[in-house]
């Protein structure tokens, strides 16, 4: 059973389509990233697997079951973290929210903060960490929900350069180590490369599914690893297969004059 199964679904808001056929499924424990052009209905899609919308016709499940609020454990781009609470209790809210204690929600997520990097800031205020420590404690905070599937929506987008490439390295290490399924929607064709099991290349609105790639190299993937031939080949693949869904959408709209 897979973990995320995406089958014929279609989604439009009034006259306007945005998903056209959508087929795509997640296996558990894979990393899978989502990439195509800005506008596409790649947030769309991370509504319909979280819940938060149903498609108008097709099917989307998670763990088997129709997708429903809080059976996926979504991390927006934002942060979200709130200045007033401590790092260690922005970490507990979301188990706070479901309902277990805030004693035991605070030691849950005392527990996992050195998995994150975070040990010794569990009393911190957001605004005393940096960029990629607050992405950190963003991760926690959705990893500690203890859902199956985590829905990462451009995790790293707002970091530099460098804090985006240290972050990608650190989450593939911790990625690793507890398996967690993920699906990740990114503008980076290059973090795709690096994270994931499989990309899927999605065409402009209304959305499909343009192309897969698999992503064979060996793990772990490193710096080193950004410069090899495989890797630029795979970077070059998904790049003349984004180029060519515009170049077929520009035709369908040239015929539809």
């Amino acid at each position: 059973m897979s973990a995320v199964t995406v089958t014929a679904v279609d989604r439009s808001y009034g006259d306007r389509a945005v998903l056209d056929g959508v087929d795509f499924s997640v296996e558990l424990g894979e990393f899978v990233s989502l990439i195509g052009p800005s506008g596409c209905g790649k947030s769309t899609l991370f509504s319909l697997v979280a819940g938060l919308e149903r498609p108008d016709s097709g099917e989307v499940l998670v763990g088997g079951a129709p997708a429903a609020p809080g059976r996926a454990a979504l991390m927006p781009q934002k942060d979200l973290l709130f200045p007033w609470r401590s790092v260690l209790d922005n970490c507990a809210l979301g188990l706070q929210v479901q309902g277990v204690s805030r004693r035991e929600a605070r030691a849950r997520a005392r527990e996992l903060l050195p998995t994150f990097g975070l040990a010794g800031f569990e009393d911190a205020a957001p605004g005393r960490l940096s960029g990629g420590m607050r992405q950190r404690a963003a991760l926690a905070r959705t990893v500690l929900q203890g859902r199956d599937v985590l829905l990462l929506d451009e995790p790293f987008g707002a970091l530099d350069a460098l804090t985006r490439t240290e972050m990608q390295l650190w989450l593939q290490k911790v990625w690793q180590e507890h398996r967690w399924t993920v699906l990740m929607v990114t503008h980076d064709v290059r973090e795709a490369v690096l994270l994931s099991d499989r990309v899927l290349v999605l065409d402009p609105r209304p959305t499909r599914v343009h192309h897969e790639v698999r992503v064979t190299l060996p793990r772990p993937r490193t710096a080193e690893t950004l410069a090899t031939s495989g890797f630029v080949a795979l970077e070059q693949e998904l790049l003349e297969h984004l180029h060519g869904s515009r170049r077929a959408d520009d035709q369908r709209r040239m015929l539809s004059r």
